[in-house]
């Protein structure tokens, strides 16, 4: 694994459009990425009809079901992702929301495994995950210390590789947010690698990671911040991806 390992999370950025995901594939790829990740989640089982059923504007109508599913990619479009990342020679991997969307991945064979922030309490997942021995990048948030010493326990007993994720749920998260120190208190803790998920647009806050000794940086990418989105406004673009990646690995080899 490269130092520090880049990984471009498109997660929902792509609006469920396969084209804008092989664009953002590309982009990755073209600005020295290492990975690609996206996210993947069974709608029913993550949120409530309730929560569903809640009035919500957006290109898909105006429910937050519409919503959700507008932005889920089915079978043939993993399908074809896996077939152009495969053509363009960059791992992808995604971040498993549920139990069935775990399965689901596993008939690609990838590389690579994530807990997101969200699911670290999740133990039944993490428990699957784990036993299937891929290296596992784990996302911590800001959750109590408590569900990372069993995240740690869990992995570590079924010896599967893994690194945790310095991680702040903000979106975008704002400077005076992004607790850095938190990668050496992971590291110190629990004698594992660490690597740093960012959600911070300023281009310096990766750099400042690599210092602090991130071994991987996950960063949120788009084509253009504007476009609809959750996660777009704490997402790089093109240039600034470029600038991170060169200035990473520039700082690292320095170090």
């Amino acid at each position: 694994m490269n130092k520090p390992f880049f990984i471009g999370e498109i997660g929902i950025n792509h609006n469920g459009s396969i084209v804008l995901a092989t664009q953002l594939i590309d982009m990755a790829v073209e600005c020295g990425c290492d990975a690609v990740k996206f996210q993947k989640r069974t709608v029913e089982k993550c949120y409530t009809q309730e929560f569903l059923d809640q009035p919500r504007e957006s290109p898909w109508g105006t429910t937050q079901r519409e919503q959700k599913y507008g932005l889920e990619f089915g079978q043939e479009d993993y399908d074809l992702i896996d077939s152009y990342c495969r053509e363009r020679e960059i791992p992808w991997f995604a971040s498993a929301w549920d139990i069935g969307s775990q399965l689901f991945l596993r008939q690609y064979d990838l590389a690579y495994n994530k807990i997101a922030s969200r699911m670290i309490a999740n133990v039944e997942l993490l428990v699957r995950v784990a036993k299937e021995k891929k290296f596992t990048f784990i996302s911590t948030g800001i959750d109590k210390k408590y569900y990372i010493d069993v995240a740690v326990d869990l992995f570590k007993t079924a010896e599967c590789p893994f690194m945790l994720m310095h991680c702040i749920p903000l979106y975008p998260c704002p400077d005076e947010k992004d607790a850095l120190e938190g990668l050496n208190t992971l590291r110190e803790l629990y004698d594992v690698p660490v690597g740093y998920s960012c959600h911070n647009p300023n281009r310096l806050s990766p750099v400042a990671g690599v210092i602090e000794g991130a071994d991987a940086i996950e960063l949120h990418i788009t084509l253009d911040r504007s476009m609809y989105g959750t996660d777009q406004r704490a997402s790089s673009e093109r240039e600034e991806l470029v600038e991170i990646v060169r200035n990473c690995r520039m700082v690292r080899a320095v170090l």
